[in-house]
């Protein structure tokens, strides 16, 4: 890799701070040093039992005020950005021979409090880009802020000081405009990344994907990748012709497009690629959807360069909110999270007192849970029957889905559809407190991830499906993946085997011996092998947290031939770390699978990332 010289832009820090905006700040809160980190590794195949002893046990760092702090920490802002490759230091183990050489993205939010006394909830935090070019044995970092609108618009030329003039979906402004203020919709392109036919996005959930120039993250500019697409016709799963959800969606829309400026399409941030076709997958829906008893879904196929395949519509006549889904060899696959208007709310946040998130509610009048699977290919004499709507006998708030696949019975006679995923208890998910957030005082609790009751906090689901050969369901069950129990989420696999039958899932777990905070943040990695049972776990040293796991595959390996990826964020030593582990090694006694560790400036120590992206092969030399 060329060397280059390292260039930083910083922000001065903030002259002064209201109290409000104690908990996310530049400066990190104080908290007492403790001995490094260490790594250890867990076998169970008895995942209910809780260990006797775990690193994560010591009294020492069981406090309750050191244990608020450190999860406080996680959200502070890093306002440096790192515009040219940085070799990060090597602090233990090697990078193996076979590791393949790639780059892998990690995105999420960056900023948290601005220079006048406001502070965000971390889904509104401006979007933060990272990179990790793997080539030759080392790791050349580099981060910088997505240039989206809203940042342009908060953030003074000169690159100095912030201050915040959109309201965000999930937050309240105490030093900006709040009555009338309009700009609501604050596109932050900060929770997933793609790189996908040499080209590189941040999407976010509620407006356009924003690209960049993949060697420097230098932002390109906000992409309308389906809006001036041809669409197929939307086929209707409800009643045919208007209602009054399409009355109220002709006066919505002026409102939502011309005044508070939403697009008319809404790109959800979970995208999905089947490796079979070597296609990308994407789904969108209408902005006005999130107000109304009736959802318009579209899928769109793209191939390796751009070009769209197809596009196919459905409208569902039911109040849905989707973070992720699904998609087998023949279906797309949605789960029916619920939602209801909630009327005070929506007036309260239309006068800017509360977030605009709480004109929604979660809609637990039913106890089941729809799941829509519908046809991705038109009907051409194969077993894809039409669209099919199965109520799951519980009611789960699905988060995110490691994979789909289906096996069809001989002659094609039935079948079956099993979905591996993450999910939580309607009577758990809060839109108005996700991470613990209190937009009235502006402060982390993060109690509200940790409630008493863990098992309706997130965990590992396998859904599994019959249908006959009309496609009408024979059967549904939901259990737990593997009877793993305990809070889990962000299940990945090896992406050689999406849509197809696989016999691994990894996910970001907790072994619930905490006495403080024992179900989030995580700081474990889980694999479960389905093969035979078995649940073995890899632990991050104490007071160390760890993000979404990445799997890496290797070339011309088997399922689980490859290594994770999995940044630590030691809060005891105040530092980020880039981890690889061995997959193979996880739940070998007396391996650790950790074979490099390489370390993030103190300085330079990122807030904690949503999603993340392997992107396999040279990223051509940076400039």
């Amino acid at each position: 890799m060329l060397a280059a010289p390292c260039h930083f832009i910083t922000s001065a820090p903030p002259p002064r701070m209201s109290p409000a905006a104690t908990y996310i700040t530049t400066h990190r809160p104080t908290i007492p040093r403790a001995a490094a980190a260490t790594t250890t590794t867990t076998t169970t195949t008895a995942p209910r039992r809780t260990p006797t002893v775990h690193p994560d046990s010591d009294a020492a760092d069981d406090d309750a005020a050191l244990a608020v702090g450190d999860y406080r920490s996680l959200f502070t802002s890093q306002r440096a950005e790192i515009t040219a490759p940085i070799s990060l230091r090597l602090v233990g183990g090697a990078l193996p021979a076979d590791f393949p050489t790639g780059t892998y993205y990690l995105t999420g939010p960056g900023l948290f409090a601005d220079d006048h006394g406001s502070t965000v909830h971390p889904l509104d935090g401006h979007g933060y880009l990272r990179s990790f070019q793997i080539d030759g044995g080392g790791v050349e970092f580099m981060a910088r802020y997505v240039e989206t609108e809203a940042q342009a618009d908060e953030r003074e030329p000169d690159g100095g000081a912030w201050r915040f003039k959109h309201r965000g979906p999930f937050s309240v402004l105490r030093g900006g405009r709040m009555i009338g203020n309009t700009k609501v919709m604050k596109n932050v392109a900060n929770t997933s990344v793609l790189r996908w036919g040499g080209r590189l996005f941040c999407l976010w959930e509620g407006g356009d994907p924003y690209e960049f120039e993949p060697r420097t993250l230098a932002t390109v500019g906000k992409i309308d990748l389906v809006g001036g697409r041809k669409r197929s016709p939307e086929k209707s799963l409800g009643r045919a012709g208007p209602d009054f959800a399409d009355v109220a969606a002709h006066f919505l829309k002026p409102i939502l497009h011309g005044i508070f400026k939403m697009p008319a399409k809404r790109v959800l941030a979970h995208y999905k690629i089947d490796v079979r076709r070597n296609r990308l997958l994407i789904l969108s829906t209408n902005a006005e959807d999130m107000l109304l008893p009736k959802s318009h879904f579209t899928f769109y196929e793209f191939d390796s360069n751009f070009n769209m395949v197809q596009s196919r519509g459905f409208t569902v006549p039911d109040h849905l909110m989707l973070h992720d889904w699904a998609f087998t060899d023949s279906h797309y696959i949605l789960f029916g999270n619920r939602i209801k208007l909630d009327v005070p709310g929506s007036m309260a946040a239309v006068c800017g007192v509360s977030p605009m998130i709480n004109a929604l509610s979660v809609n637990p009048s039913k106890p089941t849970t729809p799941i829509y699977i519908l046809p991705r290919f038109p009907s051409s004499g194969t077993p894809t029957p039409g669209p099919t709507v199965v109520e799951a006998p519980s009611q789960m708030w699905v988060l995110h889905v490691a994979n789909a696949f289906q096996q069809i019975s001989c002659g094609g006679a039935a079948t079956s559809i099993h979905i591996q995923a993450s999910a939580c208890s309607y009577r758990w998910f809060n839109f108005q407190k996700m991470f613990g957030y209190d937009w009235k005082t502006g402060k982390l609790d993060p109690g509200m991830m940790n409630p008493h009751q863990h098992k309706h906090l997130p965990h590992l689901v396998q859904v599994s499906i019959e249908l006959d050969s009309e496609g009408k369901c024979q059967s549904c069950d939901v259990k737990d993946l593997n009877r793993w129990a305990r809070a889990a989420d962000f299940p990945v696999i090896n992406p050689a085997f999406s849509g197809a039958g696989n016999g691994y899932v990894y996910a970001a777990t907790t072994s619930g011996s905490r006495r403080t905070l024992p179900h989030f943040p995580f700081h474990s990695v889980l694999k479960l092998n389905l093969n035979d049972g078995s649940s073995h776990t890899w632990s991050a040293g104490r007071r160390t947290f760890v993000g979404e796991p990445i799997f890496v595959p290797v070339d011309g390996g088997g399922e689980q031939d490859g290594y994770i990826l999995v940044v630590e964020y030691a809060m005891a030593r105040e530092r980020c770390f880039l981890v690889v582990l061995d997959s193979r090694l996880i739940g070998v006694d007396g391996r650790d699978p950790v074979v490099a560790r390489f370390e993030v400036p103190k300085h330079l120590r990122f807030p904690l990332g949503f999603h993340g992206f392997w992107a396999p092969g040279p990223c051509n030399d940076f400039i």
